[in-house]
């Protein structure tokens, strides 16, 4: 019989539920912590650490059958992926949008607040940002994506929907997803103060949920985690280009 695990953990997990919720714990409740930690000090290197040992996880405790049945496989269908990351670009510029229209410049618009952390120098010449914003843009469409869809839209989801099936599991996943980007908005480091912004939080949890929402679908639609990873892409290749030359 096939085993999502491999036969080592056999031994001490059964790939369901509780064995997601496990994993949720422990990844998701450490990275919260760091991440308020770096958002007041300005070192985000610990969060690189997190997104690595979170691309791991699938292949760490996951056997060939398990990744594979969790999407974590190529695809031919070059098309959607095309399209998955299009539609991340797009719905990356609609929050952009949305905080802009809502809160201009101020603190409460989430990507104001998530750009004070690259620190763009207020002099810095043009070509100077345009290699800032590759420098970026190419980290920032690599590692958290990579890291967080095989995470969340993998191991996560696909342990959670062996006890529940795919849509609850894509509803749980995608709360965890948005629940633990708080972090990143919602309760913030301002002026050597934390500040807690109840509405505009509320919008960007939902905004997240539904992002969250709209990676599980571009996975469905590539029968590949892929799918996931390059809507995620485009979801900060968005956000970085919004966060550099519209605010």
């Amino acid at each position: 019989m096939k085993n999502e695990l491999k036969p080592f953990w056999n031994k001490y997990f059964k790939f369901d539920w509780k064995f997601g919720l496990f994993l949720l714990l422990i990844v998701c409740v450490t990275r919260f912590i760091l991440v308020l930690k770096a958002n007041v000090t300005g070192s985000y290197s610990l969060i690189g650490l997190v997104m690595f040992i979170s691309a791991i996880i699938p292949f760490v405790f996951l056997s060939k059958y398990g990744r594979k049945k969790t999407g974590i496989k190529t695809t031919k269908k070059l098309n959607y992926l095309i399209l998955a990351l299009g539609i991340g670009i797009i719905f990356s510029v609609i929050l952009h949008f949305l905080g802009q229209g809502l809160y201009g410049k101020s603190y409460e618009n989430w990507y104001e607040y998530i750009g004070k952390s690259y620190n763009i120098p207020e002099n810095i010449s043009a070509q100077g940002k345009r290699t800032m914003f590759l420098i970026m843009a190419i980290t920032g469409m690599i590692f958290s994506p990579i890291g967080e869809e095989l995470f969340f839209r993998g191991i996560i989801h696909g342990s959670f929907a062996k006890s529940v099936g795919n849509k609850k599991a894509s509803i749980i996943d995608s709360s965890a997803f948005a629940l633990t980007h708080i972090s990143h908005f919602g309760l913030v480091f301002v002026n050597k103060n934390w500040d807690f912004y109840l509405v505009p939080t509320l919008i960007w949890v939902l905004g997240m949920f539904i992002t969250s929402l709209i990676f599980f679908e571009m996975k469905k639609r590539t029968d590949s985690i892929l799918g996931a990873i390059l809507c995620h892409s485009g979801f900060n290749l968005g956000m970085i280009y919004c966060i550099f030359y519209l605010i």
